[in-house]
């Protein structure tokens, strides 16, 4: 079958049942677009090409596929540089086809032309320039999977206008020769399994690190199994949320320098850390193998280089390169065979007992609404159809902090990277990736001003998601750090005007709209928002001087962890 480059690669991406791509046409890419439009893919057209990205990446985060985005040059490419890095820092596989150039001006001051290999070089997981010589249908299918692959991450596709013109043959490859490609067959060997299980029965107080690895169902169902069978108290990173269900008493929650108390508290009292699918992040403040955690250290991770430093640097007790998942099937056909039991039952206890003992709290009187009041509230509304998506600031911290996610796949920030204007883009793509959930988009003021475009993107096209502004009318987590190092001074983070958010989103669509600054009309405006058609907007007017607590100083540890005024122990031991 003779195609143009184009039709090839769109071609291909129905092969690779793709469903939805996230894009803004220009000059470059118009061959793709139009071969797009006579297949049942649907385009879905973002305010700017940064949103694109993002919204490929809810996508992707929301579900087992790849989310595609396609720009066209120069600036356009360049605008997905910032939602790119974020997804190879937080490890998700995102497809990004940029039109350019004709060849022979590659290297030249041509307009709208930028050297994509040489920008995202350090940002992505390859770069892939498109030339007569290349095979596009070969080039499509294997940067899907390798996108997937291993450590996910970011595959860029750099598409010269003349060879999305050019003629050649399709030869409609099956794609699971691609898949298979890639397909990671490391396994625990039945030696390895014995050694784990003699490290783990042989503490008393291991505590389980649930990271970002493991965010899929079917992960989400081994560690739930896993747990099921041994009730070891675990913590997450924020990646982790809803991986094993937060509702339990031995299920601590985050773990940082914005972490909860007693998940702050449980690692300083562990003596085997084991941690699934995770980074050690410097967010993370302390790290075991620290002067002052010395437990023993258990890792599983598929990135090599991850698993090699952590070797080198913190001497773990026991560590495995490879799929988490597959790991913890080993474990788990080992343990059932070999009736391994725990006898860690005060551990289990005293866990429980931190849980209680030093639950969140915030500022319960004083006439501003609080941040923390407002999400603790939201918490009690959620149900496991219920997916989050977040800006970042304090409302980021707070709503990871206070909001009990049931579910894998459910909770979405940008945590690597820290990108503010994420929740929007990030929120449409987890909307189409899964139509029947409830998708709530929580943001800041400032945070939320850095792609508000897409107000008008989801209320244009009558998206179904909900936008929860908390708005402090300032930079909050900013604002902090000038209170606790610049002697508060308030330089820049401070806004003595905002618009009514509220109205701009009526004026963009959006079926319900509320602006709400007194504390009775909390609850029933999150109420009516969560049951409101269509997309919904509610603007809650916060404590611009509300702090977040507990929170670690920056180069402190876990000991220095200050609970603030409003947390206090609330049982005896």
């Amino acid at each position: 079958m003779e195609l143009t480059g184009a039709e090839i690669l769109v071609k291909s991406l129905e092969q690779l049942k793709v469903t939805h791509v996230f894009g803004y046409p220009g000059a470059t890419i118009l061959p793709v677009f139009h071969a797009l439009a006579k297949t049942h893919i649907q385009i879905i057209v973002n305010s700017n090409e940064q949103s694109c990205a993002f919204s490929a990446a809810g996508f992707s985060r929301s579900s087992d596929k790849v989310g595609v985005a396609i720009v066209t040059s120069g600036p356009a490419i360049t605008n997905t540089l910032t939602a790119v890095a974020d997804c190879n820092v937080d490890s998700v596989p995102i497809l990004v086809v940029a039109g350019q150039v004709p060849q022979r001006k590659l290297g030249s001051d041509e307009f709208q032309h930028i050297n994509v290999t040489e920008v995202f070089a350090k940002a992505s997981k390859k770069v892939i320039l498109i030339t007569d010589n290349s095979d596009v249908e070969t080039v499509v299918k294997d940067a899907y999977f390798l996108a997937r692959s291993g450590k996910p991450g970011p595959v860029v596709i750099d598409f010269p206008l003349d060879a999305q013109r050019k003629m050649a043959h399709y030869k409609q490859q099956d794609p699971d020769i691609y898949r298979l490609k890639y397909e990671d067959e490391s396994h625990l060997g039945r030696n390895q399994c014995r050694e784990f299980f003699q490290l783990l029965q042989g503490a008393k107080r291991p505590l389980l690190y649930i990271g970002g690895g493991l965010n899929s169902i079917a992960a989400s169902e081994k560690i739930r199994e896993f747990n099921h069978l041994f009730n070891i108290p675990s913590i997450n990173s924020i990646m982790g949320k809803g991986i094993l269900n937060e509702s339990l008493d031995t299920s601590l929650g985050m773990l940082g320098m914005f972490g909860i108390p007693y998940a702050n508290m449980a690692i300083q009292e562990t003596d085997l850390f084991v941690a699934f699918g995770v980074r050690w992040d410097d967010r993370v403040t302390q790290r075991v193998g620290d002067p002052g955690l010395e437990a023993d250290i258990a890792y599983f991770d598929i990135n090599a280089e991850k698993v090699q430093e952590v070797r080198v640097t913190r001497k773990p007790k026991f560590s495995f390169i490879g799929d988490a998942k597959i790991a913890l099937e080993d474990l788990l056909e080992y343990a059932k065979e070999n009736n391994i039991k725990l006898n860690i039952k005060e551990w289990q206890e005293r866990a429980s007992y931190l849980k209680r003992a030093f639950q969140l709290n915030y500022n319960r009187n004083t006439e501003s609404i609080q941040q923390a009041e407002a999400l603790d509230l939201l918490s009690s509304l959620l149900t496991e159809q219920t997916k989050i998506t977040t800006g970042v600031g304090n409302h980021q911290m707070l709503a990871a902090q206070y909001l009990k996610i049931l579910q894998p796949k459910s909770f979405f920030a940008a945590s690597g990277f820290g990108t503010m204007g994420f929740a929007l883009p990030c929120a449409i793509g987890v909307h189409y990736a899964n139509s029947e959930a409830t998708v709530i988009a929580i943001d800041g003021d400032s945070s939320i001003k850095m792609n508000m475009g897409e107000i008008h993107t989801i209320g244009s096209l009558g998206l179904p998601i909900k936008i929860l502004l908390l708005n402090n009318h300032g930079d909050g987590m900013v604002r902090d750090i000038q209170d606790a190092d610049y002697q508060q001074l308030h330089t820049a983070t401070e806004r003595s005007f905002d618009a009514n958010f509220a109205q701009i989103a009526k004026e963009c669509g959006f079926t319900f709209c509320r602006k709400i600054k007194d504390r009775q009309d909390l609850e029933p405006s999150l109420r009516e928002m969560l049951s409101a058609t269509g997309p919904s907007f509610l603007e809650i007017v916060t404590d611009r001087n509300e702090m977040i607590y507990p929170r670690i100083p920056i180069g402190k540890g876990y000991r220095d962890m200050i609970l603030g005024p409003f947390i206090r122990k609330t049982l005896a031991s």
